[in-house]
C-alpha cells in the first residue's frame, strides 16, 4: 500500500524584502548593518522547529504573483535567476536557484480543477519567479535543500469581493491537502503574507534605521492582535468569519487569500498556534506564526 502523504505544518511567513536585506545572505546584492530584529529572530525560532520534522517540500502561496484568470502553478523543474523588487531596489536583488516539485503541482493543479476552479501550469522557463515566494522560501529554508511549490494569488477580491475569494481559496485549501495525501509526501505550507498592511510612504535615509520604524497606525495594531490572539486559542474558524472586515479596515495581505488556503489545508485548526515573532516593517504589521500540524499545539 502506498504511504499516505501529510501536511504536517503551516505557518504565517511574511515576506517583507527588508528581512532578507538584514540578513545578508550571499544571494542578495545590497548589505545592510542590521534591522528588524524580532521578525529575524521569530523566523530563526521557525526554522529551529521545522528542524525538528521530517518534510519534503515547501509549498508557498504569495500574494505577489497574482493571475488575473484563475490559479497558477509553478511548472518548470528548476528557476534561476535575479529577483529586483519593483518597490525596493535598493534592498533586494536577489540571485536564486530553487527547485520545483512539478509533480505534486500538477497534482493539486488537477485535484483543483475536479472541484471546478480555473487553474493553469506555468510552463515558462524564463519566468521571474517573485519575491514574495523568494523570500518567504528563504527566510523558513535558506539553505535551499528542498523543492517548492510555488501558487499563485487571483484577483477575486478585487473583481468580486473578500468573500468570494475567501470561498474559492478555501476549495484550494481543500485540494492541496487531497493532493498531498495521495503524494505520499509531508509538507510544509506557507502562507506569504503579512497581515496589516498600510505602509509608509517615505523611505529612511538609513533603511535599517529602528528609531523610524513603527506600527502605520493604532487600528491597524489593534487588528493585528486581535487576529494573533485567535491564533493562540485555536480559533480559526473565527479568523475565517472576520477576514473580510479585517481585510478591509486593516488594509491587510490576507486580500491575497494565501492565509485562508492554508487555514483550509490544515481543516481550519482548533489547536493552538506558536507566535514566533510580530514586528512592523515600513508600517505593515508582519507575524510570523506556527502550526504545528503533526502534534496539533502539544508540547513535545
Amino acid at each position: 500500500m502506498a504511504k499516505k502523504g501529510q501536511i504536517i505544518a503551516g505557518a504565517l511567513a511574511p515576506h517583507p524584502p527588508h528581512l532578507v536585506y538584514a540578513e545578508n545572505p550571499p544571494q542578495n546584492e545590497p548589505r545592510s548593518e542590521c534591522g528588524w530584529e524580532t521578525l529575524r529572530w521569530g523566523y530563526e525560532r521557525l526554522r529551529k522547529s521545522l528542524e525538528k520534522k521530517d518534510y519534503d517540500v515547501l509549498i508557498i502561496h504569495s500574494p505577489h504573483w497574482r493571475t488575473q484568470v484563475g490559479t497558477h502553478f509553478l511548472g518548470v523543474e528548476k528557476f534561476k535567476g535575479l529577483s529586483v523588487d519593483p518597490i525596493f531596489p535598493n534592498l533586494f536583488r536577489f540571485s536564486y536557484d530553487l527547485k520545483v516539485d512539478v509533480e505534486l503541482a500538477e497534482a493539486i493543479h488537477d485535484e483543483a480543477q475536479k472541484l471546478g476552479m480555473v487553474t493553469e501550469m506555468m510552463r515558462n522557463p524564463d519566468y521571474r519567479v517573485d519575491y514574495g515566494t523568494i523570500v518567504s522560501g528563504h527566510m523558513t529554508n535558506p539553505s535551499w535543500d528542498k523543492p517548492i511549490v510555488g501558487i499563485s494569488s487571483n484577483g477575486g477580491a478585487r473583481y468580486f469581493n473578500m468573500d468570494v475569494m475567501q470561498a474559492t481559496m478555501m476549495k484550494l485549501g481543500q485540494a492541496t491537502k487531497k493532493a498531498v495525501e495521495a503524494s505520499g509526501k509531508r509538507a510544509v505550507l506557507l502562507a506569504s503574507n503579512s497581515l496589516s498592511h498600510r505602509h509608509f510612504v517615505k523611505e529612511s535615509p538609513i533603511v535599517e534605521d529602528m528609531s523610524k520604524e513603527h506600527i502605520n497606525n493604532h487600528n491597524q495594531y489593534l487588528w493585528d492582535m486581535r487576529m494573533i490572539d485567535l491564533f493562540r486559542k485555536g480559533k480559526t474558524q473565527e479568523v475565517i468569519d472576520i477576514m473580510s472586515d479585517f481585510t478591509e479596515q486593516a488594509t491587510a495581505e490576507t486580500d491575497g487569500g494565501s492565509l485562508s488556503w492554508m487555514l483550509s489545508a490544515l481543516d481550519l485548526p482548533d489547536y493552538p498556534a506558536t507566535l514566533h515573532g510580530y514586528g512592523t516593517v515600513i508600517g505593515t504589521g508582519n507575524a510570523v506564526v506556527e502550526w504545528d500540524h503533526l502534534n496539533q499545539g502539544a508540547d513535545v
